[in-house]
């Protein structure tokens, strides 16, 4: 399936002006976490705040998505396929401002060349984050800075790819508990987890009418 032309206005259509923590609304790998019965009795303690950036990068005629892999010897999620992003810490005036914090500090892309697009809604990790992503439109004339202390890899898939049927459920088991969730398989990558769950919901902000 061809990206629309009016990819753009879909997306600023359909993306939530603000970020909204509403736990009626937060996300498990795509899907709410309210079907996940197992999953809410898991959750002892308030998930931490973080975020991160989808940062669309705006090539004429073929614009991409840029993705990172996390370095390997990180304490968690290490090796994963990930966006640019983090904790919330207090110095952040807000989430998108630790959004575009976080960019900058792992791969070196200034707020300057960031148009904020909106919000998609929070996902839930296991590892006790509530993760807002941000949606961010990137001029193609950054240059890359990459925090090789957090950052193993940086690389671009074409937005259109999102639209093709290339999520496949897979079964996982999670801290003891069995989940079915949705992986992207790119280029011999398998995005999964939360990531592929922000893909999910940034793939039905491309597709809805505007």
């Amino acid at each position: 399936m061809s990206l629309p032309n009016d990819w753009l206005t879909r997306l600023r259509h359909s993306l939530a002006a603000a970020p909204n923590h509403d736990p009626a609304g937060w996300q498990l790998a795509g899907q709410p976490l309210s079907i996940f019965e197992s999953v809410r009795a898991a959750m002892t303690t308030t998930p931490r705040a973080a975020a991160v950036l989808l940062p669309i990068v705006d090539r004429t005629g073929s614009p991409t998505l840029l993705m990172t892999t996390r370095a390997g010897h990180l304490r968690q999620h290490a090796g994963q396929i990930s966006f640019p992003g983090g904790r919330i810490e207090a110095g952040d005036d807000d989430v998108l401002g630790a959004a575009l914090r976080e960019t900058q500090e792992e791969i070196g892309i200034a707020p300057s060349h960031i148009q904020p697009l909106g919000f998609l809604p929070d996902q839930i990790v296991l590892t006790g984050f509530r993760i807002t992503p941000v949606v961010g439109l990137v001029r193609p004339d950054f240059e890359l800075r990459v925090d090789s202390a957090e950052v193993a890899e940086v690389f671009e898939v074409p937005l259109e790819y999102l639209l093709a049927e290339n999520f496949r459920p897979t079964r996982r088991v999670l801290r003891g508990l069995e989940l079915t969730l949705h992986d992207l398989h790119f280029e011999g990558r398998v995005i999964w987890g939360a990531t592929a769950g922000m893909l999910q919901m940034l793939r039905a902000a491309l597709l809805a009418e505007p």
